[in-house]
C-alpha cells in the first residue's frame, strides 16, 4: 500500500430518498490521525454523510475506500461490521447489563488474555482504571462518555466517526473530555470523521472542516481559511455575527460610513455587500472628531450612537445606530465596555478585514 492510499476516501458520494438529494456529491480525504468536522445546520446532510460511510446506508452514487481497499461503491457493499470503523453517537448505548470492562471488550477477538491486556490499557488511557466492575448507571455522564470512547478505539479502527457525541455532556467537562478523545485517537493513527452542527467545537477539534448546506459541501479547508476567506455571506454568518454594509459599485468604487471603499475588476451598477465580523470594527476612543488621522486600511472614521451594549463572559458587544444611513452595526471590545445607549462614539473599518460580495439575486 502506498502513501497516497493511506486514510480514508470518500468521492462523490450521493444519497436520494424520495427524488430528493439529502447528500449531493460529497467527497472526503481523511489521513490517519486527521480529524475532519462535518460542519453545518441540522439536515444539511451530515449524519447521513456519516451513516453512508459507516455502511449503515448505501448511497446511490460514489465510493467509500480505506487504505486503498473499496469498502462501498456501485458494485460492492461491505456490511458496517467488516469496515473496520468505529462509531461514536450522542447516545453512549453502553449495555447496562455489563460491566465496564465487558463493555470495552465487547467485539475484541483473540484470547482472553490479549482481550485484558487491551481492556486494561485503554481504560488507563482514559483515566479509568479501576472501573472495570463498575455498571454504567453507577458512572457519571463524563465517565459514560469515557466508556464509550474505549469501546469504540479498543479494537483500534482505522477509522472513527463521531456524530455530536459531545453534545449531551456539562460544559465544565466537554472541552476537557473533547481534547483528551482527541489526543487518543491521534496517538492510535486513527483518521476521524466528526459531525457537529457548532463552529466552536470544529474550531477547537478540526485539522480540516467541511461546511456543509444542503447536502453539498460548500467549503473545504483549514479553519483558519474557512473562518477568514469564506466562499459567500451565509458561510461567514454561520461562524459569528456579521455586520453587512450594502453598496452600488460606481468607479470601482462603493460608498459605506466610512468613506469610499475600492472594489477593484467589479462593473459599474454591480449591488455589492461588504461583510465584516464585530471583532474588525474598532472603536476609536480618542477620536470625537479629533484624534490622529486614520490609516488608508481603516478608512474615515464614523460616527454612531449605542442603541444596546451587552456583556458576553469574555467580550462586550454594542450596537450602534449609525449617522450616516441610520444602519445597525456591531462591534466587540474584548473586555467590559457598556456604554449607556445614546452615546455617540467613532468606529473604524477594518477593510484588510473584509468580505466584499456581489448580491446574489436569484
Amino acid at each position: 500500500m502506498s502513501v497516497s492510499d493511506e486514510g480514508l476516501t470518500v468521492t462523490n458520494l450521493t444519497r436520494r430518498v424520495g427524488g430528493r438529494d439529502l447528500v449531493s456529491g460529497v467527497s472526503l480525504r481523511v489521513l490517519p490521525g486527521q480529524v475532519t468536522c462535518l460542519l453545518g445546520p441540522s439536515g444539511c446532510g451530515k449524519s447521513t454523510t456519516l451513516r453512508m460511510i459507516a455502511g449503515v446506508e448505501r448511497q446511490q452514487a460514489g465510493s467509500v475506500m480505506l487504505d486503498g481497499k473499496v469498502l462501498s461503491d456501485d458494485s460492492i457493499h461491505l456490511p458496517p461490521e467488516r469496515r473496520a470503523i468505529g462509531l461514536i453517537f450522542q447516545d453512549f448505548a453502553l449495555f447496562p447489563h455489563m460491566t465496564v470492562a465487558q463493555n470495552v471488550g465487547f467485539g475484541l477477538s483473540g484470547s482472553k488474555a490479549s482481550q485484558a491486556s487491551r481492556i486494561d490499557e485503554i481504560l488507563e488511557r482514559v483515566h479509568l482504571s479501576g472501573y472495570e466492575k463498575a455498571l454504567p448507571h453507577e458512572l457519571s455522564g463524563g465517565e459514560q462518555q469515557r466508556v464509550a470512547l474505549a469501546r469504540a478505539i479498543a479494537p483500534k479502527p482505522r477509522v472513527m466517526l463521531m456524530d455530536e457525541p459531545f453534545s449531551g455532556l456539562d460544559n465544565r467537562l466537554r472541552d476537557g473530555i473533547r481534547d483528551e478523545t482527541l489526543d487518543i485517537l491521534k496517538d492510535e493513527g486513527t483518521a476521524v470523521v466528526l459531525v457537529t452542527h457548532e463552529p466552536e467545537e470544529a474550531m477547537r477539534m478540526a485539522d480540516e472542516i467541511a461546511l456543509m448546506r444542503e447536502g453539498k459541501i460548500i467549503q473545504q479547508g483549514a479553519p483558519y481559511n474557512v473562518y477568514n476567506a469564506p466562499v459567500d455571506r451565509l458561510a461567514a454568518a454561520f461562524f459569528s455575527d456579521i455586520n453587512v454594509i450594502r453598496g452600488t459599485v460606481q468607479g470601482a468604487l462603493t460608498e459605506t460610513p466610512f468613506g469610499q471603499f475600492l472594489v477593484p475588476g467589479v462593473p459599474d451598477g454591480t449591488e455589492v455587500e461588504i461583510v465584516i465580523r464585530p471583532q474588525h470594527l474598532r472603536i476609536d476612543f480618542d477620536r470625537g472628531g479629533r484624534g490622529p488621522d486614520p490609516t488608508p486600511e481603516d478608512g474615515v472614521p464614523a460616527r454612531g450612537v449605542v442603541t444596546r451594549a451587552r456583556f458576553m463572559g469574555n467580550e462586550s458587544l454594542i450596537e450602534f445606530r449609525m449617522d450616516y444611513d441610520g444602519s445597525v452595526l456591531k462591534a466587540s471590545v474584548p473586555s467590559v465596555f457598556l456604554p449607556k445607549p445614546g452615546t455617540p462614539l467613532w468606529l473604524m473599518f477594518r477593510r484588510g478585514r473584509c468580505l466584499v460580495l456581489p448580491v446574489n439575486r436569484a
